[in-house]
């Protein structure tokens, strides 16, 4: 008789992987037999990028992470023409997140020049506004891989990238979802609690469940080198 099979995901359980909580400081692991990674969005990363596009019909309706850029009101199959561009052009950012070989999730990151394009914009604009360095403007997890901390790999990633490049204030527009039940899908920027994780702090609300947060991120002296203000 055949031995049964091992159920990954029973293992995880029985080994006391991390929570989402958890995810605050050092390396972070999940599941415990294998790291996530997180690698910059490049020319050599365009194709995993793609498949994990792709494997979800091009993500928010074909969206292809473009709609943040200046070309994102564009529709149809010219926006992953668009993005691919972009990519080899150097004027699209990302921290891609890697299970082995396989890309499990991003956070796409940009000067405003790059990512003019927001949501809420009259609620942002109604006061005086610091122009920000960068900003944080969508995630994206596999379906397969949400409610395991990606998001915070992803953001951990970007703000690392954003330290080498220079570093400076960010700005993102995360969601609070205290006290609400929220269909992690529909999480474009990720949470409030995933970014005060990161040190980010809350400026003002932007609509009924957005915020604006920001945080000032020091110049990486190597490229390992994460720290920031």
């Amino acid at each position: 008789m055949a031995a049964p099979q091992e159920d990954p995901q029973l293992r995880r359980l029985q080994s006391g992987a991390p929570s989402e909580s958890s995810l605050v400081t050092g390396d972070v692991f999940w599941p415990p037999m294998t790291a996530l990674v997180a690698r910059p969005l490049s020319p050599d990363t365009w194709r995993d990028f793609t498949r994990l596009v792709e494997r979800h019909d091009g993500v928010w309706g074909g969206c292809w992470c473009l709609e943040f850029h200046p070309e994102g009101a564009q529709r149809g199959a010219l926006r992953r023409h668009a993005k691919e561009q972009r990519v080899h052009n150097g004027t699209a950012h990302a921290a891609m997140v890697y299970d082995g070989d396989d890309c499990v999730g991003w956070c796409q990151f940009g000067s405003t020049e790059e990512l003019p394009r927001i949501k809420r914009r009259r609620a942002y604009e109604s006061v005086e506004v610091r122009v920000p360095d960068w900003r944080i403007t969508c995630f994206f997890v596999d379906k397969e891989y949400r409610g395991q901390g990606v998001a915070s790999v992803a953001l951990r990633g970007a703000l690392r990238e954003i330290a080498r490049l220079g570093g400076g204030l960010v700005e993102s527009f995360p969601e609070d979802v205290t006290d609400r039940r929220t269909s992690g899908g529909f999480l474009y920027n990720a949470t409030t609690s995933v970014f005060e994780r990161q040190g980010f702090t809350r400026e003002r609300q932007l609509g009924k469940h957005h915020w604006l947060m920001t945080k000032r991120v020091r110049r990486s002296t190597a490229r390992s080198d994460a720290d920031a203000e």
